[in-house]
């Protein structure tokens, strides 16, 4: 039991209720993507365990110890990178480690393991926006977290560039053996990356659906086991998705 997630409720001033009664336990090293309709709740549940959104009820713990605050042990990847435009690559790494000793030498290293060590002295404005997000990942590793939190870090980017990150991903994550919570919108991301993927349910947000994959890496879209896993998680998806549909259009008066 590593990250445990232990009777979470999430509610906006005690009426708007995002998700209630939540129950998720990540083991250690474990690649684990939330997927689920717009408004389930994902990002603010990955909020909430990066400690940036409190609890309503309930608990979230790492290592044992329950997530009041922000801290180190977790590092935080955005959809959009927020690198820091006045300063060069090499000091955007640095930037949450600079009073470590070491903070330049962990920086190199990160960088190297991104492929961006020729690049180091470049400012952010001079990167496309691939490269820029493989900063924020070294940004994040540099700060040797216990857990990556990942939240849609490849929705913006175009499909060949999302490609190469995968694999980039895939590498670091069998190096450094993090564990990381992903979310995304897309099933094909999720199946191609992820141990497990936790489908959640419309608001108020539930765990409908968890699954454990065992299909060998790298996967491949065209597998059979991976279409079959892909019309699985679809059928769940679009079910939530029609109960998100007929609710607004009940809101407009048109259903």
């Amino acid at each position: 039991m590593f990250l445990k997630i232990n009777n979470a409720t999430k509610s906006f001033d005690n009426e708007f209720e995002v998700f209630s009664d939540l129950d998720l336990t990540i083991e250690e090293n474990q690649f684990v993507s939330l997927l689920g309709p717009s408004g389930c709740g994902k990002s603010t549940l990955l909020s909430m365990v990066a400690g940036l959104e409190s609890v309503t009820e309930g608990s979230i713990e790492l290592d044992r110890q329950k997530i009041t605050k922000a801290g180190p042990d977790r590092g935080m990847v955005f959809q959009q990178p927020s690198l820091f435009p006045w300063l060069n690559v090499k000091e955007n790494v640095m930037f949450p480690i600079k009073k470590q000793k070491d903070a330049e030498e962990r920086a190199e290293k990160f960088l190297k393991m991104v492929h961006l060590s020729r690049f180091q002295n470049n400012y952010t404005h001079e990167l496309s926006g691939g490269m820029q997000q493989r900063v924020a990942i070294a940004r994040a590793l540099a700060m040797d977290p216990k857990v990556l939190l990942m939240d849609e870090p490849f929705g913006a980017l175009d499909e060949q560039t999302r490609h190469i990150l995968h694999e980039e991903l895939m590498k670091i994550w069998q190096e450094t053996q993090k564990t990381i919570l992903f979310v995304t919108h897309s099933i094909q991301e999720a199946i191609k990356l992820s141990d497990r993927v936790v489908v959640m349910g419309t608001r108020p947000g539930r765990i409908i659906a968890d699954f454990h994959i065992d299909i060998p890496r790298p996967r491949k879209r065209d597998d059979e086991e991976v279409i079959k896993l892909e019309r699985k998680v679809m059928d769940l998806l679009e079910g939530e998705i029609n109960k998100v549909l007929k609710e607004e259009l009940s809101h407009e008066g048109i259903y």
